[in-house]
């Protein structure tokens, strides 16, 4: 069964960090670029962070950029976000994805296999 699974969400106070897990099965997540997106109830899904297939080029949203940082393993099959000094507009539901692109790039409809998301709730 093909799937890739989120893990790692949950509340964090302001300042504080998370590192989010995103696992494939079924298939090899080194075969393709990897995003991470979020988004917030009412507004539309912003891409955050992505990283190159080979030599682990990476990528960041403007929003996040300084505070986290994207990974990879693929022994482990497995792409990390680590998120640092989070504020509470990071607020937000967490979504890997994997795309064919050749390129580095955040533009959602060039991802074609999602994950079911993680929420990240900052909040005091």
């Amino acid at each position: 069964q093909v799937q890739l699974v989120e893990s790692g969400g949950g509340l964090v106070q302001p300042g504080g960090s998370l590192r989010l897990s995103c696992a494939a099965s079924g298939f090899t997540l080194d075969s393709y670029l990897i995003g991470w997106f979020r988004q917030v109830p009412g507004k539309e899904r912003e891409g955050v962070a992505c990283i190159s297939r080979i030599a682990g080029a990476t990528t960041y949203a403007d929003s996040v950029k300084g505070r986290f940082t994207i990974s990879r393993d693929n022994a482990k099959n497995t792409v990390y976000l680590q998120m640092n000094s989070l504020k509470p507009e990071d607020t937000a539901v967490y979504y890997c994805a994997t795309s064919y692109s050749q390129i580095l790039q955040l533009r959602e409809y060039e991802y074609d296999y999602w994950g079911q998301g993680t929420q990240v709730t900052v909040s005091s």
